[in-house]
């Protein structure tokens, strides 16, 4: 389990482009994923039991997430030579099992999870629709892989007010899950 250690929403930190293959075996860039509102960046893995705690959340949301403006895709940043859970082949039948409603990237030398500064799976960030980093925190609390109050879903009232307002929640609360598997 890590803990987030880097700093929560910066909102000098600007949201940066990629190119990713999806597990729909296109390439998707930032722009055929931003929304008008914003954009919320997951990174996840496919063998993290702290996603595997969510997943099925995220799923629901998303179309909420999606009738808000944003645009929503999800990376997996791992290693997949030493961790063969999270391969390519792998993801297609993580998304297909958890009908993933969201491009599923991976970020196969990893140089997108760096240049976020990614560090734990899950890893949320919400960018407004200027491209600033308004939310970088939880879905919401657990305790031994279970929400505490799955009602509350501090990732979701966060995108509501970026929405909105363009900034994100005063307090934001890291969130925890397993260290990405570097090479």
């Amino acid at each position: 389990m890590v803990l987030l250690s880097t700093p929560l929403a910066n909102n000098n930190f600007q949201i940066s482009n990629f190119k990713l293959i999806s597990t729909d075996n296109v390439f998707v860039n930032l722009n055929k994923i931003k929304g008008k509102n914003g954009t919320l960046i997951m990174f996840i893995c496919n063998h993290c039991p702290y996603v595997k705690a969510i997943i099925s959340e995220v799923v629901k949301i998303t179309p909420q997430i999606k009738k808000l403006g944003f645009g929503v895709v999800a990376i997996m940043p791992n290693d997949t030579i030493h961790y063969n859970e999270d391969s390519f082949e792998n993801m297609k039948i993580f998304s297909k099992q958890n009908r993933f409603n969201f491009p599923y990237l991976l970020d196969d030398d990893q140089m997108v999870a760096k240049k976020y500064g990614a560090v734990c799976t899950p890893d949320f960030f919400c960018f407004n629709n200027n491209d600033f980093l308004q939310y970088r925190g939880r879905i919401f609390e657990m305790k031994n892989l279970i929400p505490v109050n799955p009602k509350k879903n501090e990732l979701l009232s966060a995108i509501k007010i970026i929405a909105t307002t363009g900034n994100g929640p005063k307090v934001q609360i890291p969130s925890i899950g397993c260290s990405i598997k570097w090479r």
